[in-house]
């Protein structure tokens, strides 16, 4: 996995970026910003970012006269774009919130939401019934697959977050997989979120048995409780977060979390970059947000907090200090 660059390293980025296509850059800016670029990997790093988020730009750190060339290549990283959607048939799936997550890490995963039977976009949320009458509602960049037959329901979660309220079937059991385990879900209300490299399970009615992928450990959730397991380890039962519910509400709940850890979140809804500067980045959040507005709900951060949102590029924004 790539280690993502630091704030400070992502902003200069986004500074270089909004100078070079202002069309104003001097040969001196110019030369600069490529002096920057070479400076390092982690400046590597985070242009590449750039150029995913922004589809304008082609890698242009490998293009002998970069600036010269870049009128050009943004139409054919656009050709490429359209002609990348018409053959893997993903067209809605290519956006700015889509790429967003892939500059860090490339997964076989990605391939495999991108063809499975029921996925959602960065910010979409639906609700879905199953064949059995299961309930479902999807969270923003969720795919999963459906391997119901004769003697199991099963549903394969690929990446992201479901929310799952069970159809009674007292001949086959409902069981949900995870790259970590599998969930044998006992008359239930739950919540399942795929990590990088772990499952968070919430419970909120009835009981989850979590099977472990390379161990023979496994564990009973009851109701008002959650755990977070990896392939080979169980963690600690926790109080079921409220939030890991609300969402299906359209509700982003803050309970005394970090300004940092409520962007991380935030961004999960929102195409583009969202950033917090290191200063303020420990300020505690409360409250309920919306996350199907989340330019409502950074407005709201700065009645509540001594920040206000720097907005560097349309698509890019960064929660500062008010000074």
């Amino acid at each position: 996995m790539t280690p993502r660059p630091s704030h400070a390293t992502l902003q200069a980025a986004a500074e270089w970026y909004a100078v070079l296509r202002s069309g104003d850059a001097t040969p001196g800016e110019k030369a600069d910003w490529q002096s920057w670029l070479d400076a390092s990997s982690e400046h590597r790093t985070a242009w590449r970012y750039i150029e995913q988020i922004s589809k304008s730009f082609a890698a242009l750190q490998d293009m002998p006269d970069p600036m010269r060339a870049s009128e050009s290549l943004v139409e054919a990283n656009a050709r490429v774009h359209r002609r990348r959607r018409a053959l893997l048939g993903i067209a809605g799936l290519l956006g700015v919130g889509g790429l967003t997550g892939l500059i860090w890490r490339q997964s076989p995963g990605t391939l495999l939401a991108w063809a499975a039977d029921y996925r959602t976009g960065t910010g979409e949320q639906r609700d879905v019934f199953l064949p059995d009458g299961t309930h479902v509602w999807i969270n923003t960049a969720t795919a999963f697959n459906l391997a119901f037959d004769g003697a199991i329901r099963e549903v394969k979660l690929v990446r992201g977050e479901v929310f799952i309220e069970t159809a009674h079937d007292a001949t086959r059991p409902f069981v949900v997989s995870t790259s970590e385990g599998r969930l044998h879900a006992l008359g239930t209300r739950f919540n399942v979120l795929q990590g990088d490299d772990a499952t968070l399970l919430s419970v909120y009615e009835g009981a989850v048995e979590v099977t472990l992928r390379d161990s023979d450990q496994r564990t009973m959730v009851p109701a008002g409780h959650q755990i977070r397991f990896t392939r080979d380890r169980i963690g600690w039962a926790q109080e079921a977060d409220p939030a890991r519910e609300a969402w299906t509400r359209g509700v982003l709940i803050a309970r005394d979390i970090t300004l940092g850890e409520f962007v991380e979140q935030l961004q999960r809804y929102r195409s583009g970059h969202l950033g917090v500067a290191g200063e303020v980045a420990g300020l505690r959040v409360y409250g309920s947000f919306p996350l199907r507005d989340t330019d409502r709900a950074i407005a709201m951060l700065a009645t509540v907090l001594p920040v206000r949102a720097h907005e560097t590029l349309p698509w890019w924004v960064t929660i500062v200090g008010n000074q």
